[in-house]
């Protein structure tokens, strides 16, 4: 039990601490530098997370397959999957960071279409940013796989040190008047020392293999085939995510998008901290899945569950009674009152999605990848349709009303589970062959 305290504790660490962290350094960088200097850095470092979640989206897959592999006793294929996994994370690296490359004088020339940022700048800074989601997808393959080990402490504390050590210099060059250019070099090199250092934490635990990138073709074949389905999830979360925020601008104005954009921003966490804090069932249970009775996997899974709905629902209640009041000392008066009627759907929305990540997990660990896949882009799909009629209609309101349908929609997954654990009496061995897994679930949809 203290180990997955320790987990979950060091999962919302993980989540924490660049928000928390650029909470502190954004006004820092905004006086230092100007506004357009930092909406630069905030579009360069939006590029390097969008790329790397793109490129890193087979990780969960390999997550998956080393703590199964663990579970069945089987370590020396561990390394095959790693390398395998490196490799495929290197080749979308490569093409993602190809394209942007290609695609930022085009960028460039509209971010500097006011002049105010010098397009050599602004050119520079997203080559940079370009260059950066190589270490950063190079890095995940390292933290998926210690994951999988359910090793949260040492790649949570290199993550979060690199990421606050990247801030801190970054404050420190804008006091000292220092462009964007030089904060996103220093971001450049922090990434690749700790994409190093995570693999050397993972050496400790393979001993002294090769970790060179592969193709083996088993591995390969078995993370493709799981992996594709969240790497469309991953793909399609970037796309679906600032929709709501560009429609509204569109609809309404950009006076609009401030109160919703600041509910969204407060009730965000609700959601992610609970994704992350409970990280650590996904590979707890990919290495039981097929080693213990279905009996011991429900107890499993009721006790997640109520850890879950706990925090969602503390965490919920106290963002809707002290959540007005900090939208009121963060944006004013005008703003809050505005936000006042949008914020405890919005709030709603995020915890129904915070609840479903018990369920979320728990599937992906049986290996049901493709199923979570399509239960969350059919939700994004609807949601989408739903925001565009709702906005047309109801405006402001409807829009916020739309996230709670979304968070409804995230329940779905419990539906399959259910019914996945009254079929089987015992959780099947296959479990821990996520293949089989794959080939049972495609043959019933």
């Amino acid at each position: 039990m203290k180990k997955h305290l320790i987990n979950a504790v060091f999962g919302a660490l993980d989540y924490a601490s660049y928000p928390v962290g650029m909470l502190l350094v954004a006004p820092i960088v905004l006086h230092r530098l100007g506004a357009s200097e930092y909406g630069l850095w905030m579009i360069a470092t939006a590029l390097i997370s969008a790329g790397s979640i793109i490129a890193s989206g087979f990780c969960d897959a390999n997550t998956q397959r080393v703590a199964a592999l663990r579970g069945a006793g089987d370590p020396n294929r561990i390394a095959r999957t790693l390398r395998s996994t490196l490799g495929i994370n290197l080749v979308l690296g490569i093409l993602i960071a190809a394209a942007a490359w290609i695609a930022t004088p085009f960028l460039a020339s509209r971010i500097a279409v006011s002049h105010v940022t010098p397009l050599r700048e602004c050119l520079i800074a997203l080559r940079i940013a370009c260059v950066s989601i190589l270490p950063r997808t190079i890095e995940s393959a390292g933290i998926s796989t210690l994951r999988g080990f359910e090793q949260y402490r040492g790649t949570v504390q290199i993550s979060t040190a690199f990421r606050l050590l990247t801030l801190g210099a970054a404050a420190i060059l804008a006091l000292l008047r220092q462009g964007i250019v030089s904060i996103l070099i220093v971001t450049a090199v922090c990434l690749a020392l700790a994409a190093w250092i995570q693999f050397r934490l993972i050496r400790r635990l393979l001993g002294p293999v090769s970790l060179r990138p592969e193709f083996k073709h088993h591995e390969t074949s078995i993370l493709l085939g799981l992996g594709i389905f969240v790497w469309f999830q991953a793909l399609g979360g970037v796309l679906f995510s600032q929709a709501d925020r560009i429609l509204l601008g569109v609809s309404l104005g950009a006076l609009a998008v401030a109160p919703y954009a600041l509910c969204v921003q407060f009730a965000q966490p609700v959601f992610g901290l609970a994704a992350s804090g409970l990280h650590f069932l996904f590979p707890y249970l990919s290495s039981r899945a097929g080693t213990v009775s279905n009996l011991n996997f429900r107890r499993i899974l009721i006790r997640a569950f109520s850890c879950n709905l706990l925090f969602v629902l503390c965490s919920a209640v106290v963002l809707l009674l002290v959540g007005p009041r900090l939208i009121r000392i963060w944006a004013g008066a005008d703003v809050a009152h505005r936000a006042a009627g949008i914020l405890p759907p919005i709030v709603a929305g995020s915890a129904l999605m915070g609840l479903g990540v018990t369920g979320t997990y728990a599937m992906q660990a049986l290996g049901r990848f493709r199923t979570v896949a399509f239960i969350s882009l059919a939700g994004r799909t609807v949601m989408l349709l739903v925001m565009i009629l709702l906005l047309h209609h109801n405006g402001l309101a409807g829009l916020a009303f739309s996230r709670f349908g979304y968070g409804v929609l995230a329940l779905i997954v419990y539906i399959p589970l259910l019914a996945h654990l009254r079929r089987s009496s015992a959780i099947p061995q296959a479990a821990t062959s996520p293949i089989r897994y794959q080939l049972q679930e495609g043959s019933k949809l």
